[in-house]
């Protein structure tokens, strides 16, 4: 990464998360071609599938906060 864009990276890691997520959104977007026109529909189909599967086990979802400790912590250790 040259000096420009590490002094970017450096701005951007100050900003609000929001402004964050929405930068890297923005930036993400930037790298992808034209939109593929079945990816929507099948999305959906997969988080429905996910959240009918999530429903049957009937145990309550764990909050985001433990899933993201859990995420960095595995992160950390490689």
């Amino acid at each position: 990464m040259g000096e420009a864009a590490q002094k970017i990276l450096q701005q951007a890691l100050a900003l609000p998360e929001d402004d964050r997520v929405t930068l890297a959104t923005e930036l993400l977007a930037s790298l992808e071609g034209e939109p593929d026109t079945g990816w929507d529909d099948v999305w959906l189909a997969e988080l429905e599938r996910r959240s009918r599967a999530a429903e049957e086990r009937g145990t309550p979802a764990p909050e985001w906060s433990e899933v993201r400790a859990r995420i960095l912590a595995r992160l950390g250790a490689r």
